[in-house]
């Protein structure tokens, strides 16, 4: 899907993600570690290789049980950011959460957006997911223009919600279901 930065597309994570993946985590610190849940390891031990071979091997498991789906965002075929989602859940719910980073390089340039929708969009469609849950913190402005971008509606907000740096932070909930976007996200941006 284009950008202002490049083809943005998503793809499995690999292996020889690590060097990128360590590369970008630990020069944007300062804008991820504000959003980042709660670790006794210092940022330098939890981004070393070892520790993306864990990251990638929990994130492998959970996929296998069908609780998880995590892609590499890549921009013109270069590792560029990650989306994730968690807690699916099957049957009648049908639901799950969507969490996501992008190197600082290319804020402000959609790549976040497409590649959020394009996850969307698989989680709506291969996935039969028809519920997708995005909570962010008040303080994150462009985690929120994102969604905002793509539809999603607040729903409500979430007190002491998740653990992040250091503490139990508050998080906005929102939400966009399969049926309020038939054509796909991808469609609407495109449209």
């Amino acid at each position: 899907m284009p950008s202002r930065a490049g083809e943005v597309a998503l793809r499995p994570l690999l292996r020889s993600d690590a060097d990128a993946w360590r590369s970008i985590r630990i020069r944007d610190e300062q804008f991820l570690r504000p959003w980042d849940v709660t670790s006794a390891l210092s940022w330098e031990r939890r981004h070393t290789r070892g520790e993306w071979r864990r990251h990638r091997t929990q994130l492998r498991a959970a996929a296998v049980r069908r609780e998880a789906i995590a892609f590499a965002i890549v921009v013109d075929e270069k590792f560029a950011g990650q989306v994730t989602f968690g807690g699916i859940q099957r049957g009648a719910l049908r639901s799950g959460w969507v969490g996501y980073w992008v190197d600082s390089e290319l804020f402000g340039h959609g790549v976040a957006t497409a590649a959020v929708a394009l996850a969307v969009d698989h989680a709506f469609g291969a996935e039969g997911l028809h519920r997708v849950e995005a909570t962010i913190a008040p303080a994150n402005v462009a985690s929120q223009k994102v969604v905002a971008h793509l539809r999603f509606r607040q729903e409500g907000l979430l007190r002491r919600y998740l653990d992040i740096d250091g503490g139990w932070r508050d998080h906005l909930l929102f939400a966009l279901t399969a049926d309020e976007v038939p054509g796909g996200l991808v469609a609407m941006l495109q449209a």
